[in-house]
């Protein structure tokens, strides 16, 4: 079964960037699409930004575009999420997640539906002055 492992999360000053890592584990990322979600304390878990599994086609919701760049590295079976002009509402827990291969979800979907199958353990994001 499909695991990912995050990391690069912690404390940042507003203003201040992070860049978030998810490896997968005992695969390859060939094939998968990846999402990027985050949970803010009593909120809901939301998409914030997935990128396609064959074209790197992206996709970010309003809250971080212009601010947060998703790209991956299939030959390190690695994804990875810069995140720039950090705000404290980007504060939360970030996972890392992926629709089955069957599935063909269009990016879009998997980040404004929360369409996952398999998840990370997630890093979490503290943006505080």
């Amino acid at each position: 079964q499909a695991q990912f492992v995050e990391s690069g999360g912690g404390l940042v000053q507003p203003g201040g960037s992070l860049n978030l890592s998810c490896a997968a584990s005992g695969f390859t990322l060939d094939g998968y699409a990846i999402g990027w979600f985050r949970q803010a304390p009593g909120k809901e878990r939301e998409g914030v930004a997935c990128i396609w599994n064959s074209d790197s086609r992206t996709y970010y919701s309003d809250s971080v575009k212009g601010r947060f760049t998703l790209s991956r590295d299939n030959a390190k079976s690695t994804v990875y999420l810069q995140m720039d002009n950090l705000k404290p509402e980007d504060t939360g827990v970030y996972y890392c997640a992926a629709p089955a291969i069957w599935r063909s979800t269009p990016v879009q979907d998997i980040c404004t539906q929360t369409i996952a199958d398999y998840w990370g353990q997630g890093t979490q994001v503290t943006v505080s002055s």
